[in-house]
């Protein structure tokens, strides 16, 4: 099918013309946020929730390959709680074995009706092996189908039978519904810097940084200028 809408105008023009931080935007006092980013963060998706975003616990993972290249890839969040922020990924996959050569970590969850940003640095640490059984099982089983049957971005050559090895795998679990693949992982990222980001049409943004602490059970707080 041929489109006719195309636009002519150059890339740059093209871009210029597309709206962003568009009014209504909710205001923030940043200083009211709670004192854990944690609990911010919870109060933040239920605003993304009752504001209708779609797929809120949808993040970008920001990784670096062995070579110091930045990697990127959007995952969904699987928890938050005293540990961090909670994702799964295959051990084989790029991802995985990033993770193994250097786990520190950027998560960014971005909310484009409500103009909020969260974004966060740390490591990333794999939880123990029941967190990741329960995680792998507590998965629909198409999902777990899936992450069984697939080599994870490796190259799909013609006639090698991805079908073949979904049917093997969705008979694997009927035989075995408690059966865990050996390489899932859970990981908790326990952010050492965290940052909340209200945009504003005026672009007078409202940011505000937690800091962890010594040991870890506190936080400080720090408004940044826009």
């Amino acid at each position: 099918m041929i489109r006719s809408n195309v636009s002519t105008l150059p890339m740059k023009d093209r871009l210029r013309q597309i709206p962003s931080l568009k009014a209504p935007l909710p205001d923030c006092d940043p200083l009211a946020l709670p004192d854990t980013p944690q609990d911010a963060f919870a109060l933040w998706l239920d605003d993304a929730l009752e504001a209708g975003v779609r797929e809120p616990h949808a993040m970008t993972l920001s990784t670096v390959d062995e070579n110091g290249w930045p990697d990127a890839r959007v995952l969904i969040l699987k928890n938050v709680d005293h540990r961090g922020w909670h994702f799964a990924v295959k051990a084989e996959s790029p991802k995985g074995r990033q993770l193994d050569n250097e786990p520190q970590v950027a998560l960014t969850f971005y909310w484009p009706a409500l103009g909020r940003q969260v974004r966060l640095r740390g490591p990333a640490i794999v939880l123990s092996v029941k967190d990741c059984a329960d995680d792998f099982l507590g998965r629909p089983v198409s999902s777990r189908v899936s992450a069984i049957a697939s080599r994870q971005s490796e190259v799909l050559e013609e006639g090698e039978g991805l079908e073949s090895r979904i049917a093997e795998a969705q008979a694997l679990i009927a035989a075995n519904p408690g059966y865990v693949s050996p390489g899932w992982r859970v990981y908790a990222v326990a952010p050492t810097v965290a940052e909340f980001w209200q945009g504003a049409s005026d672009r007078n943004h409202k940011r505000l940084r937690y800091v962890v602490c010594g040991d870890g059970s506190a936080w400080e707080r720090s408004v940044l200028w826009p």
